[in-house]
């Protein structure tokens, strides 16, 4: 496991580790992140952290799968 220390972006403070999940492969893999800041004093106490890069909504426009054709689905 990484053991990188994740801090609020606006004050610097650490926070707490949060693990999510991602579907990769058919598979769900854990990915951890950092979690809300905790500091009452901070404009960010409270609110979640945005993900770095968001992933795309599975709603089946995505490219067609190794040996089907885009014109076969409709």
């Amino acid at each position: 496991m990484d053991s990188e220390d994740h801090v609020c972006p606006v004050c610097g403070r650490p926070v707490d580790t949060v693990v999510g999940r991602r579907k990769t492969l058919g598979a769900w893999v854990p990915v951890w992140g950092p979690g809300p800041c905790r500091n009452p004093d901070c404009a960010a106490y409270g609110k979640p952290v945005e993900p770095a890069a968001p992933e795309a909504p599975d709603d089946g426009t995505g490219p067609p799968h190794p040996g089907e054709s885009a014109a076969g689905t409709s």
